[in-house]
């Protein structure tokens, strides 16, 4: 297109009439074809591209306007910058789901490679994972969050992905009071029930801001690893040494290795403040035992459009960037250890995309699982935990 239009001295009358097509004019300057549909005039207002403007240059002007949709000509003018870079960001609501125009153009605010090589990389180097560790075979990870935040459906989820094929591994409950009662570990990558480097252990949920059937207690002796795989929690019986099947002393291989904490996106403003306390409670006293803690923010292709359609947007997407500050506004904790995720849920196929997102957060969670065998010394780690 032509060059910005500049403010000129007045020289004819622009006079818009809603009835009509045609601009008229009292120079002798050719009429210019009116934009329709637009309700606006402009008294004594002259516009020039250049020595002379044809009604040609102002008809392709037009054009370029409907094709967009955008076109409102007062900003266009005070813009005077090229068309192209007219296309502002805008946000839409649509059934609730919001919709970034022109996602794209933009870039990732973080790298990914959304490659089929990607997903083989990923897939290998979560499989052959070794903690560095003498006597320690496996990483274990415990999943926190509120109820139906994601936990066992993350689980199922990376589950699909090296199955090839969407299956639900983990108990998946669809209603507030959610599924797990029970501690519960998953071999991620596992064949034929083999152990494998990664292990996802599934706790039941905390709800309205109190941790429900769980005390601080509870949570912190599954972190020291007293707590038996499959032991199952009652809302009014705490675990303590006299519980059947407690672990007096165990070993680092029995502990847990990093927290992740799971929240919802479309919940995330909704949350209750008391969970915003509890969360904060559970970082300091995880914090103090040397354990790392990210974050996994699930659902976020239902709050974002683009996303929903197309997975590799959501680094694209300020609609996620946006909930991911909030995420770390109530988990304390900064936005680089948080990951978008989105889980397999109504699907029967897996999908390319989705499987990369999956498998980069849970290499995400294996990189601060290694970080706590690093940090922990051989002879300092059983008095730490005890």
């Amino acid at each position: 297109m032509s060059e910005p239009f500049e403010l000129r001295k007045p020289s004819f009358n622009f006079v818009y009439n809603p009835t009509t097509t045609t601009t008229t004019s009292t120079s002798s300057r050719p009429t210019a074809t009116a934009i329709t549909g637009t309700s606006f005039s402009f008294g004594q207002a002259a516009f020039s591209s250049c020595a002379s403007t044809s009604s040609n240059t102002l008809e392709t002007e037009k054009n370029s306007a409907e094709e967009t949709n955008t076109f409102l000509f007062p900003e266009w003018v005070k813009l005077k910058t090229p068309r192209a870079k007219f296309k502002a960001e805008q946000t839409k609501t649509q059934g609730g789901v919001q919709k970034n125009l022109h996602l794209k153009e933009k870039s990732q605010w973080r790298k990914m490679e959304w490659t089929e090589e990607r997903k083989i990389n990923l897939m290998k180097s979560i499989k052959s994972y070794s903690p560095d560790r003498e006597g320690v075979n496996q990483a274990r990870v415990l999943l926190l969050g509120p109820v139906s935040s994601g936990k066992s459906s993350f689980v199922s989820s990376v589950h699909s992905v090296f199955n090839g094929r969407v299956t639900n591994r983990a108990m998946v409950g669809s209603y507030t009071s959610g599924f797990t009662k029970k501690l519960q570990s998953f071999n991620i990558g596992s064949e034929r029930g083999e152990p494998t480097g990664l292990v996802l252990c599934d706790l039941m949920g905390l709800r309205d801001g109190q941790m429900t059937g769980l005390s601080l207690h509870d949570i912190l002796s599954v972190i020291k690893g007293h707590v038996p795989d499959g032991h199952k929690f009652h809302p009014h019986q705490p675990f303590d040494t006299q519980t059947v099947g407690y672990v007096k002393r165990p070993s680092l291989k029995d502990r847990i290795h990093c927290v992740a904490f799971v929240v919802d996106a479309t919940k995330i403003l909704s949350y209750p403040q008391g969970l915003r306390q509890t969360f904060h409670q559970l970082r300091k006293y995880i914090s103090d035992l040397g354990v790392h803690q990210v974050a996994l923010l699930t659902h976020v292709d239902r709050i974002c459009q683009e996303t929903n359609e197309d997975v590799s947007h959501v680094y694209k997407s300020k609609i996620v960037g946006s909930m991911m500050e909030k995420a770390g506004a109530l988990l304390g904790m900064s936005t680089s250890y948080i990951v978008p995720v989105k889980n397999y849920s109504s699907e029967l196929e897996v999908d390319l995309s989705t499987d990369v997102l999956l498998l980069t957060a849970a290499d995400h969670i294996l990189q601060y699982a290694h970080l706590y065998f690093q940090d922990s010394a051989p002879e300092d780690s059983c008095a730490k935990m005890i």
